[in-house]
Formats: C-alpha cells, sequence, structure tokens
C-alpha cells in the first residue's frame, strides 16, 4: 500500500495525522497504565503501537487530528510526561491496522544496565546547527542506526557500525573504541538515530563508558530532513521509517522504497528485478534465511492480503511487523 505524506507544516491538512513520541519518565507500574492507555486511543480512533516499561513510554500513533490531540493530552498526564516529545508527520490513509500498546522491559531495547538518559546524556544539538558540527575536523560521527537502515541513507561520512540490532551497539562500541577515538585527546563523538530516542540511550552509554563530549541530533534525522533545505542538506539517500511510508525523504516526502513483509527490510526498484524478490514472500536480503515451508506460508499470507484488498478489507496479515528499535 502507498501513502502519500505531507510534511509535518501541513498535518492538519490531511485526512491522518501521525505522532511519533516517547519520553524517558519513571513508571512505577506500567502494567497500570495499559488499559487507560488502550481505551483512551480506541476512544479516539487511535491506531499504531505504543511500548510501556519502567523507563517511560516510546512508539507512533496515527488517526484523525482531533483524536491525536485527545490522546496526547491523556499520555501528558502520566507520571514525567508534561514535556512529551512528539514529532508530527501526515498521511493521506492510515499507516496502521490495529492499535497495541505492550509492556517492554525497555522502550528502546540496549540491554545495557544502569543507563538512564535522566541522569547523563548526551549534549542535543539542534538541526540548522547539526552541519556545522559533523563537519568539524575534530568530530566522529556514528550513525546507531541498523545495517539495513544505514543502506538507504546516512550522513555524508558517518561512521557504519554494521550493527543488525540497536542492542548490538554497546559491543561494537567497545571493539571499535581505541580504532574510532585513538589515544590522547579523544575527538568529539556526534551521534544521531531516526527520531531521537535511540541516541538518548547510545549518547547516555558512551558517557557511561567515560566518552566526555558526545552529541547528538535533537529530533533525530526526521527533524533534520523536516528542517534543513535540501539545497543545504549533508543527508545523503532516503530515511526508513517504521510504518507503511517505509521511506521519507527531505521535507518528509514520501520516499521510493518499498517492503518486504517476510523481514521488514526495505526494497528498491532495484531489489525488484532481482530473481529472489517476491512481493510479500523474500527480497534478495532475506531469502536465503527463510526456509522453502516459511515462504510458502508467506506466500499464502499474501494471497489472503490481496483477496481481501480487492473486496475492500484489510487482512490481519497486512499489518506492520514490530522492531524494538523503532525511532
Amino acid at each position: 500500500m502507498s501513502i502519500n505524506t505531507d510534511s509535518a507544516h501541513n498535518a492538519l491538512d490531511t485526512p491522518v495525522r501521525v505522532a511519533a513520541l516517547y519520553r524517558f519518565t519513571r513508571f512505577d507500574d506500567p502494567a497500570a497504565l495499559r488499559v487507560p492507555l488502550l481505551d483512551a486511543c480506541g476512544a479516539n480512533g487511535i491506531k499504531g503501537t505504543l511500548l510501556l516499561a519502567a523507563e517511560g513510554i516510546n512508539g507512533t500513533i496515527a488517526g484523525t487530528a482531533q483524536g491525536i490531540d485527545a490522546t496526547l493530552a491523556h499520555i501528558r498526564t502520566l507520571p514525567g510526561c508534561a514535556e512529551l516529545e512528539v514529532k508530527f508527520s501526515a498521511a493521506r490513509e492510515m499507516p496502521f491496522h490495529r492499535m497495541k500498546v505492550r509492556l517492554k522491559r525497555e522502550i528502546v531495547t540496549m540491554g545495557q544496565p544502569g543507563i538512564d538518559p535522566n541522569r547523563s546524556v548526551g549534549t542535543y544539538v539542534e538541526p540548522q546547527d547539526w552541519n556545522a558540527l559533523i563537519s568539524a575536523q575534530d568530530v566522529i560521527t556514528i550513525d546507531t542506526r541498523n545495517d539495513y537502515e544505514v543502506a538507504v541513507g546516512t550522513f555524508h561520512g558517518a561512521v557504519d557500525p554494521k550493527t543488525a540490532s540497536f542492542r548490538d551497539f554497546p559491543s561494537w562500541f567497545r571493539a571499535e573504541r581505541e580504532r574510532l577515538l585513538g589515544e590522547g585527546k579523544e575527538p568529539r563523538v556526534a551521534m544521531f538515530c531516526t527520531g531521537g530516542i535511540r541516541c538518548e540511550k547510545s549518547t547516555a552509554f558512551l558517557k557511561q563508558e567515560g566518552v566526555e563530549e558526545v552529541f547528538h541530533l535533537k529530533g533525530g534525522i526526521l527533524k533534520y530532513l523536516e528542517t534543513v533545505p535540501e539545497d543545504e542538506s549533508l543527508w545523503e539517500g532516503e530515511c526508513f521509517v517504521f510504518d507503511q511510508r517505509v521511506t521519507v525523504g527531505h521535507g518528509l516526502r514520501l520516499g521510493s522504497y518499498g517492503l518486504c513483509h517476510a523481514c521488514r527490510r526495505p526494497v528498491s526498484d532495484e531489489d525488484r528485478t532481482d530473481a529472489r524478490y517476491e512481493e510479500g514472500v523474500s527480497c534478495p536480503a532475506c531469502h536465503d534465511e527463510r526456509t522453502d515451508e516459511q515462504r510458502a506460508s508467506y506466500r499464502e499470507r499474501h494471497r489472503q492480503e490481496m483477496l481481501a484488498a480487492r473486496r475492500g478489507e484489510a487482512h490481519v496479515g497486512a499489518q506492520m511487523p514490530e522492531d524494538e528499535d523503532e525511532a
């Protein structure tokens, strides 16, 4: 399904408003918050996924402007959420098929005990100041996202950790620290991710590891693409997002990639010409990772989705796969 999107400035002029949000705060009993939050989303016609953990809330939701405003008003009543971080964009079709509120150990999974962005975090850098920082000679820029995200687009000159999951980032940094930072005076480290939440943890992690000058892009790549004019941008390619839009470009315009619903990786026009690509079943990246039995199951699921689409219905198998690394 193709989703036509507009920039956040036009969010109120399109049928569907999309809100990506997170907040690191202390929830003593996240489970007690789940049902009231799910009820608030349901009452306002909201769909998407929200994660609750002892460390806070994270997720992306979509609905009418009025529905989103009402739901955000509820979320802002939760402990410590009055200053909730929200990034808006817009879609002409609903990019989600259902509403989920899930309980997790972490709202973005790093797997490192003691990391608390409320206690120690990197220095925030506004999008309009980012180019100057990452262009400085004494700065090393690190992309904290997964390998398939970096393959779609990244900042010029950024280091790609080639990690399959965010929980791999700490071991990668520890293994590569000496090569990256060298001896003597350490370079400043600039880090970025899709919407900012992974950098809250990755910069807190580097600070815990003893790196002194750590910076991260406030609002993430999405805020940069929305804010910085294309002719001034140091961004190269497109940005993977965790909904049916798949990728966006400058101005948050809809990108050119599709999605492999078997492995949730982005699929380019070139990928679609590969013999290993089969819509809804496999792509060049995952073909050899799946068995014939799995591909047969995906094939049947895709057939059911196509039948449902012809009837004007949404099939339950059509929802986006979930990823704990979102944002």
